[in-house]
């Protein structure tokens, strides 16, 4: 069973994991660009595993929900 986290706001009414399209455009028309703000955070490369990519992903969104003084950001899960 794996888990996959993502980042996203707490008034974003979709899914990024099932409705990923109508999620990023909600973002995007919200100015919040989470998904660039998280690639700024995360410290991903091709030369690490997909586990490891997942984990350095998971760790720079708990940072980012730590440090929001907005109070806008939740992480959320997937499991497969």
């Amino acid at each position: 069973m794996s888990t996959r986290f993502a980042l996203t706001t707490f008034d974003n009414p979709y899914n990024p994991f099932t409705d990923f399209n109508s999620w990023f455009l909600f973002d995007v028309e919200k100015g919040y660009n989470s998904c660039g703000y998280l690639g700024r955070i995360a410290k991903t490369s091709d030369q690490f595993s997909e586990e490891e990519n997942n984990k350095e992903v998971e760790r720079a969104i708990d940072e980012i929900v730590k440090y929001d003084f907005r109070n806008i950001y939740k992480k959320v899960k997937q499991t497969a």
